[in-house]
């Protein structure tokens, strides 16, 4: 009997879930909390790695507490999921330089441009790397900490993500596998190469300091002894490739073959499908990632979801079920008002010096009720901007499979599916990437054990279950209601775009 453990570390928790896979069941879970660091000036979104770290260490032993020494001494891989796009910069010893940059991070706009110019242009960048240069993207950090930072980027020896730093801690390797590499905007998704191109854009000594591309099937390595010591494992533990969060989201949702769509509503919202070769955006909007699967992972980002319904809650006082309530009090459209939702910038559309803005106020929808829902319809609207991008480059959607904080909320799932018109349902296991990290290692255990021929469908298959107690179907009212309010939002998001800017500047002083 084996058990795999995956880990998800996000931008507010880290999250832990034992797989048990003769049973095809999570027998325990564990959540850890972390901050992002506060006092930055706007744009600027980082976290100390080890917040990671001590978050990695807490999960692990409450899950251990949980499954008991006896069955802990069963467990046999583990799988990390990690928030994407991250830059976490080390010395040469392994020490961590200063606080990493996260994917929300959008205070490099001017090192996107530079880049973007060394590439020739947008057009240029997507040509050599399948991608634009945005903001949320790796590349763009190293340069920041380059030009504002230079006594640090001097330093500067290894560049990990911030699921391979939580590798690194767990076995002492630099490592980095196709997934997450893809969304560092200096790999060439195409041939599945760094881009020498790109890399030589920011410095032509940074190759140096890039670990090796390595396949979603190999190993980080084994857990350190002292750290199997430590939880009370056995000494052979394998720690998988690991990958970015909506790789391992693909994997949990069993999301590892054609046909198959995922919605992640937490933070940010992502839209995912599995591809078998590259599908690269010649506007850049969507995002041409590998997966961590063995294919490609053709990708929407909006970075403002629960943020905006988080913030509507606290606003007004209440806990989840009263935010539910308000929003299904109020009408399809919330009266006419409609939120714009651009609170941390945003990256689908490619809008960073972008702000929020409510619409249509008036005396009628001036109301809790009225702007909740306004904040839940504006986010998913921000998300079907993405979708029909993806449809229009052939990935098209007949059902849709949500997970995060958003998918557990019965009158968002009716939104979103009305929003998107089609079918949206919720997963058995909530923890998406979590369960992919535990999935992706036992394919990763078993390729390294000598069944060259294992697939990841082996282990999907029976373990990923749709929860149909949650399925939602499209109103067709609603859908012709919303497909009038997205054309509402996509000229406010185009006619705002120079006003931005000029209010970014303004409120910097």
């Amino acid at each position: 009997m084996a058990f795999f453990i995956g880990i998800d570390s996000g931008t507010q928790s880290t999250k832990a879930v034992v797989l048990d896979l003769a049973a095809r069941t999570v027998i325990a879970e564990a959540r850890a909390s972390h901050q992002l660091i506060g006092g930055l000036p706007v744009g600027h979104m980082e976290q100390h790695p080890a917040d990671w770290v001590a978050a990695l260490d807490r999960v692990l032993r409450d899950v251990v507490a949980k499954i008991g020494p006896d069955r802990a001494q069963r467990v046999r891989g583990i799988g990390v999921s990690g928030q994407q796009h991250g830059f976490v910069p080390l010395d040469a010893e392994g020490n961590v330089i200063r606080p990493a940059k996260l994917w929300c991070d959008t205070s490099t706009t001017e090192e996107c441009a530079i880049i973007t110019k060394k590439l020739g242009g947008p057009k240029g960048a997507i040509r050599k790397t399948g991608n634009l240069i945005l903001p949320g993207f790796t590349a763009p950090k190293i340069l920041w900490l380059k030009r504002h930072e230079p006594a640090n980027y001097r330093r500067l020896r290894h560049v990990l993500l911030p699921h391979d730093y939580l590798n690194f801690y767990l076995t002492g390797n630099y490592h980095m596998e196709l997934g997450d590499a893809s969304g560092t905007a200096l790999m060439d998704v195409r041939r599945r190469v760094w881009s020498k191109d790109a890399i030589n854009a920011i410095d032509r000594n940074l190759a140096k300091f890039l670990p090796s591309l390595s396949a979603s099937h190999e190993a980080a390595g084994l857990l350190l002894p002292a750290l199997a010591v430590k939880y009370g494992f056995s000494p052979d533990v394998v720690i998988s490739a690991g990958g970015g969060d909506n790789m391992m989201g693909a994997i949990g949702t069993g999301n590892v073959e054609p046909g198959v769509v995922t919605a992640s509503f937490g933070t940010s919202g992502t839209i995912y499908a599995y591809a078998a070769k590259p599908v690269i955006d010649p506007q850049g909007e969507i995002a041409a990632f590998s997966s961590s699967s063995g294919g490609w992972l053709p990708l929407l980002c909006t970075m403002n979801v629960t943020t905006v319904t988080e913030q509507v809650r606290a606003l007004f006082g209440q806990d989840h079920a009263a935010l539910n309530a308000a929003v299904s009090s109020a009408p399809v459209g919330a009266g006419g008002l409609l939120l714009l939702p651009y609170f941390a910038g945003e990256r689908t559309p490619n809008v960073p010096d972008g702000s929020g803005v409510l619409l249509g106020l008036n005396g009628n929808n001036f109301s809790s009720a009225h702007l909740a829902r306004a904040a839940m319809e504006g986010v998913t609207l921000g998300m079907n901007y993405g979708l029909r991008r993806l449809a229009a480059l052939g990935v098209k959607a007949k059902e849709i499979r949500v997970t995060g904080g958003g998918a557990k909320s019965p009158v968002w799932r009716q939104i979103m599916a009305d929003v998107f018109g089609v079918p949206v349902v919720a997963m058995v296991e909530e923890e998406g990437a979590a369960l992919g990290g535990a999935l992706q290692a036992a394919w990763c255990v078993a390729r390294r054990e000598g069944n060259k021929k294992a697939r990841l469908t082996d282990f999907t298959t029976g373990t990923v279950a749709l929860d149909e107690t949650t399925r939602c179907t499209p109103n067709k009212a609603n859908v012709t209601r919303y497909r009038e309010l997205q054309v509402l939002q996509d000229e406010l998001s185009r006619s705002l775009r120079g006003v931005f800017a000029a209010q970014r500047k303004f409120a910097a002083g």
